[in-house]
């Protein structure tokens, strides 16, 4: 593909009309900071560590079975179908329209339930930068509400103005997540080297019941994905065959490191019977700045990790807005959702119906369960089943691309796709599956049940009929064109 500010051509100029430009105004440093900014996210952290320090197991198990195996196929899929949509486009290359509509609708479905849980975990912190007097407010379901709708609008307006502007959040949220994880592990390592730890070889080990660990491994395998965001973005990466592999290496290097080090901080600074979803960091670095007599650092730090938080809910709003722009553009959604901007060339049509729906998801959410830190458990429970179902149609392409006979190395050869597509296939199974078992926080079973299952056959379902009914639409269309031209 050139590197020149276009997308992927029209089938037919009789057909079809031209597709709208977008700008290439992503560069390597600015795709890095996406990649640690998209991935590692601190919000997820303190819902698996709570589970205690068998969860550094899963999380190594996790890195070497799930995320290593995403970061190959990346660069594979994006090496050989470059362009806008990313999982949308590689799945339908590989697998067909369906397949390709079923896997980026589950891909952008899972952020509308995904950033509201950014936007809660955004008030959980924000609240300690007016100081610990005002933690409480975090668990008000009408502030808390009202907080996450403002954050929500933001960030939909500066993602609509372009990822020229839009980009500097993702890129600040990078820098704040750099500043205050190294904060949060230097804190824990002085808090180590000064009093010592009260965490043994006994908190390693699997606790006789775990039920509440096996939820745990699929959050962390959804706390891992975000190396295929920027490919979504394909069209809008400066040189992306050049760009991204080394993007990729350096941001998947980053997340892993940062993920194991705030992980066993945690584990060393709070008892994991108190570690609150939503103010689990702040809780840690508050009782570490105690000991070692810098509580003043608590309210700069929980405004960096604002800024980080900020910076994830604005790169999955972008990046996943992306592909019902692309299926707008397919003709397997409403057309609108394919329409840019006048001015700022962004589908700005997509990101006003994706932050629409998070807001109805979040409302609901607060008027069915009995509290913030549920709400938000559950939001985030079935957002990791549909999140890991486009990372089926991922590693699967990777083993039909590695099999076929008329096999040609693309950027890897046949034995690391082999080894990629079902090491990362099993892991992923394995994670859809764990969700379903319900977190700690959870107080109604079968409510939870109800929700999960439900909700994804609900989702699944939309997404046939969507593609079945506004397919048929285009083949109509297609059909009465062709007609005509004859």
């Amino acid at each position: 593909m050139s590197d020149e500010v276009t997308t992927t051509p029209a089938a037919s100029p009789a057909s079809e009309p031209e597709r709208p430009h977008l700008k290439r105004v992503l560069g390597r440093r600015d795709l890095v900071l996406l990649f640690v900014v998209a991935v590692f996210n601190l919000n997820v952290l303190p819902s698996i560590t709570a589970n205690g320090g068998v969860t550094v197991w899963l999380w190594l198990i996790s890195l070497l079975l799930f995320f290593w195996p995403q970061g190959i196929a990346v660069i594979e899929l994006a090496h050989r179908y470059p362009g806008e949509g990313g999982v949308y486009l590689w799945a339908k290359e590989v697998f067909g329209d369906f397949h390709g509509f079923l896997s980026g609708w589950c891909y952008w479905t899972n952020n509308m339930m995904y950033v509201p849980t950014v936007m809660l975990y955004f008030v959980g912190v924000s609240v300690f930068v007016l100081g610990p007097s005002h933690a409480g407010l975090a668990d008000n379901k009408n502030f808390a509400l009202a907080a996450s709708v403002v954050l929500l609008a933001l960030l939909v307006i500066l993602n609509i103005m372009g990822l020229g502007v839009g980009k500097w959040v993702n890129n600040l949220g990078g820098i704040g997540t750099f500043i205050a994880a190294f904060l949060l592990m230097g804190l824990g390592i002085i808090v180590c080297l000064k009093f010592g730890t009260n965490i043994h070889w006994a908190d390693f080990q699997i606790p006789a019941n775990p039920r509440f660990v096996l939820n745990s491994f699929g959050v962390i395998c959804f706390g891992l994905v975000g190396l295929e965001l920027a490919s979504v973005m394909g069209d809008e990466i400066e040189n992306p065959r050049k760009t991204l592999p080394g993007a990729v290496a350096w941001g998947g290097v980053l997340s892993g490191f940062l993920y194991i080090g705030a992980t066993l901080t945690l584990l060393v600074a709070v008892d994991k019977n108190s570690i609150s979803v939503l103010q689990g960091i702040v809780q840690a670095v508050s009782h570490m700045a105690s000991r070692v007599g810098v509580a003043w650092i608590v309210a700069p730090f929980a405004f960096l990790l604002s800024l980080s938080i900020a910076g994830i809910g604005s790169a999955w709003l972008g990046g996943s807005a992306r592909i019902p722009f692309v299926a707008g553009l397919d003709s397997y959604m409403p057309s609108w959702l394919g329409k840019i901007h006048p001015r700022y060339a962004t589908p700005y049509a997509a990101l006003i119906v994706h932050a629409s729906v998070s807001l109805i998801l979040v409302i609901a959410n607060f008027l069915a369960t009995g509290g913030v830190q549920e709400s938000f458990q559950r939001l985030l429970s079935l957002a990791v089943v549909l999140q890991l179902i486009p990372f089926l149609y991922i590693f699967g392409a990777l083993l039909k691309i590695a099999v076929d006979a008329k096999f040609v190395r693309g950027h890897y050869g046949k034995g690391t796709l082999i080894f990629a597509g079902v090491s990362g296939f099993i892991t992923t199974i394995l994670g859809i599956a764990l969700a379903y078992f319900p977190a700690q926080q959870i107080t109604s079973l079968l409510s939870y049940e109800i929700w999960m299952i439900g909700g994804t056959l609900l989702f699944i379902g939309l997404a046939a009929f969507f593609f079945y009914v506004y397919g048929s639409r285009k083949a109509a269309r297609k059909l009465a064109t062709n007609s005509a031209v004859v």
